[in-house]
């Protein structure tokens, strides 16, 4: 029982790994000049207001990726409704640009907005992608991010990480008085808001890969239950029909399927129900505690943590319980794996005499590295792009709070967040 309650607070974690930190590769430069528009008089003006707010909010969202690096928007850059599908290629080169963003925003007759988004390659002078919005007026945020996941996808070959929320543990107060509630937000901090009141402790959120419920751990009633909210009506339930104690849930790929652990005696097991309700099926059986289970975005196999061995150690099984079998082997203790969308890594949190410490490693157990340097680092969780990884560290207070680091070894960065905060988890791309 010890074990287990270790486990939920997430303080048990995985192994040594020394690595060599990636080289950075250089990052694209890219051009995006204001949005114009085919209107005209004070409507067109107005339109082209709201450009400048959509140019600018998607020259902030590829500043904080590595790979990208866009040029500071510049209003005098102004160009033509037809430069939109014609643009001077030579120009953009001209300033050191490799790839090139433009763009309109088009009022419509019924009060909505158009906003569309190409994307050049300026050495070959050719369109690299193209797509259109139809939002409401005070909607331009939301597609500046999808004109900012077009431009990311386009020169990277990933899926953008801009137009995904982020869930974590908002932690205010101080003591026996601290309260936990779980809150979302954009992934830029925008629409913040708390979706449990704060009566109860609360660990874990875990979001779906579109964003439309959110999976997490409640001690309302005494005992850990996973329990399930929808982001839309903000209706609670729990996720069995009992009061059997179960603890860190992860949804699968497509949402359909939620991985968790169930306490039964003095046992913690993996098990996968429907998220719309339904039996478990249990799919370990070792002595000892088996939590914080993955799915692989294809949904084949499951990573997870065990101490079957004598201590915290990654496993990865088949769907239905098969084919077990640990992964990891370089010393300490490692938990929190969650796979990555691409299939390619699967991060964890290791903790050994020097703290704790965010890594990665291949679902064979090859290539394992670290990424951060702790010392209180835990809790790691993928962005969409699968190149960065959100996690909790700890401050200098011993507050908790939110940080993000790409896996090209640069440094990780802070993220702001209104107060304490634990425990986070990114959705993928919200349609």
């Amino acid at each position: 029982m010890k074990r287990t309650i270790l486990s939920l607070a997430l303080l048990g974690i995985g192994p040594a790994a020394a690595a060599q930190q990636a080289v950075q590769p250089a990052a694209t430069v890219i051009a995006i000049p204001p949005l114009t528009s085919p209107n005209g008089g004070s409507q067109g003006n107005e339109m082209l207001a709201v450009g400048w707010q959509v140019t600018q909010q998607i020259e902030s969202d590829l500043r904080q990726t590595a790979e990208v690096m866009p040029l500071q928007p510049n209003r005098d850059d102004y160009y033509s409704y037809p430069e939109v599908t014609a643009p001077s290629f030579s120009k953009w080169r001209a300033k050191g640009a490799k790839a090139l963003v433009t763009g309109f925003v088009q009022a419509r007759q019924d009060g909505r907005l158009t906003v569309g988004c190409y994307v050049y390659d300026l050495d070959k002078g050719r369109e690299l992608a193209r797509k259109g919005f139809a939002i409401g007026p005070k909607d331009w945020r939301r597609a500046a991010h999808k004109c900012s996941g077009l431009a990311y996808t386009a020169i990277t070959g990933a899926p953008g990480m801009f137009d995904t929320m982020i869930a974590y543990v908002a932690e205010s107060g101080v003591g026996d008085g601290r309260t936990r509630r779980i809150a979302v937000m954009d992934s830029d901090g925008y629409n913040h808001r708390y979706v449990t009141a704060g009566d109860a402790m609360v660990l874990t959120p875990r979001i779906a890969p579109k964003a439309t419920q959110l999976a997490y751990v409640s001690f309302a009633g005494g005992r850990p239950n996973v329990h399930l909210i929808d982001l839309g009506s903000n209706q609670d339930r729990p996720l069995l029909p009992n009061d059997v104690m179960s603890f860190a849930p992860r949804f699968s790929s497509d949402g359909t399927k939620i991985a968790f652990s169930m306490m039964t005696g003095a046992n913690s097991d993996i098990y996968v129900a429907s998220s719309a309700g339904g039996a478990p099926q249990r799919l370990t059986t070792a002595p000892g505690v088996d939590t914080d289970p993955s799915f692989a975005p294809d949904g084949s196999r499951i990573v997870f943590e065990s101490d079957r061995g004598g201590s915290q150690q990654l496993y990865v099984m088949n769907a239905d319980g098969s084919g077990q079998r640990r992964i990891s082997f370089g010393g300490g203790w490692y938990g929190s794996p969650v796979w990555s969308p691409d299939g390619e890594w699967i991060a964890f949190t290791r903790r050994s005499q020097d703290g704790r410490r965010i890594g990665i490693v291949k679902p064979d157990g090859t290539g394992e590295r670290l990424l951060t340097n702790g010392p209180g680092d835990e809790g790691p969780a993928w962005a969409a792009s699968s190149r960065e990884i959100l996690f909790q560290r700890a401050g200098a207070n011993g507050a908790a709070g939110l940080a993000r680091v790409a896996l090209d070894g640069s440094e990780p960065r802070a993220v702001t967040i209104p107060q304490g905060g634990s425990d986070p988890d990114w959705s993928g791309v919200v349609d």
